[in-house]
């Protein structure tokens, strides 16, 4: 559904996006992560033929960017990360407006607003004026604006910022969603954890270079290495912790404040039953005993150098 091939975008001495090559499938929900000027936002705008690349190639839904953009725009629907609305309409109005533009006419122009409301869960304003929407509420609006034409690809500018966690909560359910329709979704955003309960694809971008790029859980892998543990243990915590360091599948034993016991296995261990049967036979009873999660902020710090452009 999306496909880039060395896709770079320069602004004079500048280069925004630099040679990036990325491929989406239907159904796809791909996080876009990256600081502020890193390049997300020029490459969703070259996609949506907004932008025209300096060099390499871009195709969406098997069409090129340079060769067929009128119909490429029938099938995306591109949401910027801010956008105005026309105080003076209400809920309903608005969306026919732009159903309207995308050519909806007769009584189906009505039926497809008012599904689009249901789909954001946004009936309950059908009537309200868009000036009085709260931020999160303009958000879904706008999500049901670019949804109106059925595009099979949606381009979503961080569409959770400045919401409230209930209203990010939300957006996070609707891109779900999108995904189980068969939507192929780019979404960015700064609200890293989330992401990972929403994308299985994703990719970080830094100074217009994607770096990283792929499933979620392959993301992660770059990351961890090794199997780190949490274990809390009855009795001496320092104690246990010299039972435990000169074990051989163990690399690295730390006693962090409230007696936390953290372990950090060789690469490649994976089997770390001993640990308990250790500090059983010594008399400690466990209180802890379980990985350390690892997120997609966690993984972004790790892999990231905080370039900026």
């Amino acid at each position: 559904m999306i496909e880039t091939q060395k896709l770079t975008k320069r602004y004079g001495d500048l280069i925004a996006v630099n040679q990036v090559d990325l491929k989406l499938d239907a159904g796809d929900v791909f996080g876009f992560i990256g600081p502020n000027g890193s390049g997300k936002t020029t490459t969703m705008r070259m996609l949506a033929t907004l932008l025209n690349p300096d060099y390499g190639e871009a195709y969406v839904c098997g069409m090129s960017i340079y060769t067929h953009p009128q119909e490429i725009r029938r099938l995306v629907g591109f949401m910027p990360d801010f956008y105005g609305v026309y105080d003076d309409m209400k809920v309903i109005e608005y969306l026919e407006f732009f159903a309207a533009a995308y050519r909806i006419n007769g009584p189906h122009r009505r039926k497809v607003c008012e599904e689009k409301l249901e789909l954001v869960d946004m009936t309950f304003k059908r009537d309200a004026m868009v000036n009085q929407l709260s931020r999160g509420q303009t958000q879904r609006i706008g999500l049901a604006r670019v949804l109106l034409h059925e595009p099979q690809v949606l381009l979503l500018d961080e569409p959770a910022s400045g919401l409230d966690p209930r209203a990010r909560i939300e957006i996070r359910r609707l891109l779900k969603r999108l995904g189980e329709m068969r939507k192929t979704v780019m979404v960015s955003s700064h609200i890293l954890p989330e992401l990972a309960d929403v994308c299985n694809k994703v990719g970080m971008i830094e100074k217009g270079e994607l770096f990283v790029n792929g499933r979620v859980e392959e993301v992660m892998q770059l990351v961890r290495q090794a199997i780190i543990l949490h274990v809390k243990v009855t009795g001496d915590a320092e104690r246990a912790a010299k039972l435990i360091e000169p074990h051989d599948d163990v690399a690295k034993v730390e006693v962090r404040p409230e007696s936390l016991i953290v372990v950090t296995l060789n690469k490649g261990v994976h089997d770390y039953s001993f640990l308990s049967e250790l500090l059983h036979n010594a008399g400690h009873r466990l209180t802890l005993f379980r990985e350390e999660e690892l997120n997609l902020e966690t993984a972004f710090m790790e892999l990231t150098r905080g370039l900026v452009q």
